[in-house]
């Protein structure tokens, strides 16, 4: 099993930039990428929007309302990732949340932290 733990979040101002912090804990041996979706609050996480991933190597990938505007990174050594994102606008309002993909197609999910973008 794998356990992730997300910080970060909370109000941002239009325009403004956010920096959520996930750890790893548990079998992180098994983990292979790791990344973040984001979801309405209310509904369920699975059906969420592909936000960032980052895979041990190093090699990330973007969602299209990420790109260009986002960077995710990973520090192998504190299994944690760090996704940064910029010029924030209200419809960036939801919960983001961490998820690692492990061995056995198994993926495994953070509890949620909420980012509201709002003057």
């Amino acid at each position: 099993q794998v356990q992730l733990v997300e910080s970060g979040g909370g109000l941002v101002q239009p325009g403004g930039s956010l920096t959520l912090s996930c750890a790893a804990s548990g079998n992180i041996t098994s983990i292979y990428a790791m990344g973040w979706y984001r979801q309405v609050p209310g509904k369920q996480r699975e059906s969420g929007e592909f936000v960032a991933a980052i895979s041990n190597s190093g090699s990330t990938n973007y969602g299209a309302s990420a790109k260009g505007r986002t960077t995710i990174s990973r520090d192998n050594a504190k299994n944690t990732v760090e996704l940064r994102m910029n010029s924030l606008k209200p419809e960036d309002t939801a919960v983001y949340y961490c998820c690692a993909d492990g061995l056995g197609h198994k993926k495994y999910w953070g509890q949620g932290t909420l980012v509201t973008v709002s003057s």
